[in-house]
């Protein structure tokens, strides 16, 4: 990751972590190499993360990272208070957006929360532009689908299992935070 890379996933992870209780089990979906744990620090009681690049597990005393895909590679535990997915949702196929609803509500327990990043339209010219210029890795950009943001609330919405509780801009507007708590 570039210097850019780093700094909007930190804004990306600043904006989350106001959302994360303290003591909070999170599991991290799309954790790269744990930055988010890290952040957190003595704030963390545990985590998990799940990252598709990760070649090998990686364990210290507060969280494990885990090499695959959610929620196959998912941990046994079941009763998690966060699960964040930031830069994530939008990489994830319109087919099979319904069916990780339904396993972040497996893995969360009662009350606790979905916390996701998704850009807005004006991000992929964005990345693509700064990326021509080499500012910037733009991982994955061709796995956008052309997903919108605005469609977020009413995917996880309409399964009944979580309710909104908080959507903001961030990054200048393109950008935002959705928040969701599991009924």
């Amino acid at each position: 990751m570039k210097k850019v890379d780093r700094f909007l996933q930190g804004w990306r992870q600043r904006v989350a972590i106001q959302h994360i209780p303290k003591n909070a089990r999170v599991l991290d979906i799309g954790a790269h190499e744990g930055e988010l744990f890290e952040r957190l620090g003595a704030e963390l009681a545990e985590g998990c993360g799940i990252e598709p690049l990760l070649k090998i597990p990686t364990q210290n005393e507060k969280y494990i990272l885990i090499p695959g895909f959610f929620p196959e590679a998912a941990p046994e535990t079941k009763d998690w208070d966060v699960i964040t997915a930031l830069a994530v949702f939008e990489h994830i196929p319109r087919s099979q957006q319904e069916a990780f609803v339904f396993a972040c509500h497996r893995y969360l327990k009662s009350g606790g929360r979905v916390i996701l990043s998704v850009p807005g339209p004006l991000v992929d010219l964005l990345l693509a532009a700064l990326s021509f210029f080499r500012l910037v890795d733009g991982m994955s950009l061709e796995e956008h689908y052309g997903f919108e943001a605005k469609e977020t609330p009413n995917i996880f919405e309409k399964t009944g299992l979580f309710k909104l509780e908080k959507h903001q801009n961030f990054e200048l507007g393109i950008n935002n935070l959705f928040v969701f708590r599991r009924l």
